[in-house]
Parts: structure tokens; C-alpha cells; sequence
């Protein structure tokens, strides 16, 4: 199976041999991937060695030039060391590019805290107009790169090392109904959605797979809603959804709860699948947290 980085890298080689609006800024992270872009054109293909926050400010200056610029590295060294560029530069000019990260939120867990991210999402969410995609499969990764192509806005992709065993038919702003139920509502993120599956075997809910969170498709989900309970399952931070998901549901009296990364610093070290069960985020965990919650 395709790995989403790599279909991530795949397509945006493609669309820039297709397109010379597009550009390509790399800060030394997965540059071999990218290779068909720099032996295309390199002088829109180009990595400024390990400068986070020179990659964002350099990718804007094409933007302003009228290039759809694509910026990717791992992400902490983007997703919050360079959050101010991305406010600045992009957002506050009203600029349009794509980020792709890879390795949220522990898949580099080897390394140390250094390389942790599970609050990138919610930084992301405090720029304004920012699409922020969570796929959970490759072929959504380049489903989601084509529907978002171009569009003049600052788009965040987050991809990781977990996924789910075969893509969903996802469209960019859309949420995908996987299974009905009476119960309780469960919003699974990306690549939450096959263990939160596996969690829920048995129980009568309905589970909604997203990837699209901003922007969040709050018709969906109100007209699919079942019981008057709520649950998100979050690849990071636990309750990073919940103001976007309450004001979806704003004059619907029900109970939300988010299960996902706990706020603390992760001292485990591992593959990222151990500290998914140090955490209670593997199928167990999932199943002894959901249950009381959804019943």
C-alpha cells in the first residue's frame, strides 16, 4: 500500500509538470521525492536547506507572483515553528498555496518530543480561511490535492504513517456517511476511521468519516445526526474539533465528548503504534473509551 507521503509527493510532481503556475519549496525534508519537479523545471523547484520558516516566506513570494507554491516538511518544523509565516505571509496577504506535512503527531517518536505535533491542527485552525485536510488513505490524499488545487487559499494537509485499509470516496468539504445507527453520532477523523470501526462493532451508532475540517460540513451533520450524543475521534490533541463541531451543532441539545491525544507531554518512546496503545487510541482502547459514551 502507497504511503500518503508519498502519493502526497506523487501527485504534486505530476500536477507541476502539468502546470508552470506551479512551484515547489522544500526545506531538506523528502527532497529524493520530489525529484521529478527539480529535474523538470528548477527554477520552481527549490530547497532552501533546513529553514522552516525561510521555505513559508519564500513560497509567499511566489504566491505574490502568481504561482500556487507547494511547501512540505515534517510537521512541528512547519505546523507551529513557522505558524507565524504562515499567518503573516500567507493568510494576512490573502494567499493562496498548499502545505503538506508528514509524521503528526508521533510518527517520529524515536527522535523525541522535538518532532511531536499532535496540536498542529489546532494552531493551524486559528488562521483564518485556512482548509485544513486530515486524510486517511493515499488515494484521498490525491482526491484531496485536486479538489483543492489552485483555489487561492492557504490549504494545510496533514498526513501520517497510519491509515486505513482502502480509500473512501471523499470529496474536499464533504463529510462521508460509513454506517447508520440510532444511538449516538461518532465523528471519525482520517486515520481514525478503521480502528474507530473496529470500536464500535456491535454498537447501534452512526460514524461519520472526516477529512475535510475546515471548511467543516456542518449540513452533514445535522441532517445525519442520531441520539443526542456526540463523540469525535481525533488523530491529535482530544478536543481540538470541539468548537468547530459545537458551532455546527448550534440549537441541538446534545453531549459532546472528544477522545483522541491527551494533553500532556508524551515521555514514551516507540513506534507510533505502541504509543497508540500507551494512550488508549489502538482498537481497545478506543472500544473501552467509546463504549460507556455511545450505550
Amino acid at each position: 500500500m502507497i504511503a500518503m507521503r508519498a502519493q502526497a509527493a506523487d501527485t504534486v510532481c505530476e500536477l507541476f509538470a502539468a502546470d508552470e503556475r506551479v512551484a515547489v519549496v522544500l526545506a531538506e525534508i523528502s527532497v529524493e521525492r520530489f525529484q521529478p519537479a527539480f529535474r523538470h523545471d528548477p527554477r520552481r523547484a527549490l530547497n532552501v536547506g533546513i529553514m522552516e520558516q525561510t521555505m513559508v516566506g519564500v513560497a509567499a513570494g511566489f504566491a505574490l507572483e502568481g504561482f500556487h507554491p507547494v511547501v512540505h516538511t515534517i510537521t512541528p518544523f512547519v505546523a507551529e515553528r513557522a505558524l507565524e509565516q504562515l499567518k503573516l505571509d500567507f493568510a494576512n496577504q490573502e494567499l493562496g498555496g498548499l502545505v503538506i506535512t508528514v509524521g503528526a503527531s508521533y510518527d517520529y517518536a524515536a527522535e523525541g518530543t522535538t518532532h511531536h505535533a499532535p496540536g498542529d491542527v489546532q494552531a493551524l485552525l486559528t488562521i483564518p480561511g485556512v482548509e485544513v485536510l486530515v486524510p486517511g488513505a493515499a488515494g484521498e490524499v490525491d482526491a484531496l490535492i485536486r479538489g483543492t488545487y489552485a483555489t487561492g487559499r492557504l490549504t494545510y494537509l496533514r498526513t501520517q504513517t497510519a491509515g486505513n485499509d482502502r480509500p473512501r470516496p471523499v470529496e474536499q468539504g464533504r463529510l462521508h456517511v460509513e454506517r447508520h445507527g440510532r444511538a449516538a453520532t461518532v465523528i471519525a477523523i482520517g486515520p481514525m476511521l478503521d480502528r474507530t470501526l473496529a470500536a464500535v462493532d456491535g454498537l447501534d451508532v452512526t460514524v461519520l468519516y472526516a477529512t475535510t475540517l475546515a471548511p467543516f460540513d456542518a449540513d452533514t451533520l445535522a441532517r445525519e445526526l442520531a441520539g443526542d450524543t456526540v463523540v469525535v475521534v481525533e488523530p491529535f490533541h482530544a478536543g481540538t474539533m470541539a468548537a468547530t463541531v459545537s458551532e455546527a451543532l448550534a440549537g441541538r441539545a446534545v453531549a459532546l465528548h472528544a477522545v483522541g491525544v491527551p494533553r500532556a507531554v508524551i515521555r514514551s518512546y516507540g513506534t507510533a503504534e505502541e504509543i497508540d496503545a500507551d494512550l488508549g487510541l489502538d482498537v481497545p482502547g478506543l472500544r473501552e473509551q467509546l463504549a460507556p459514551l455511545v450505550v
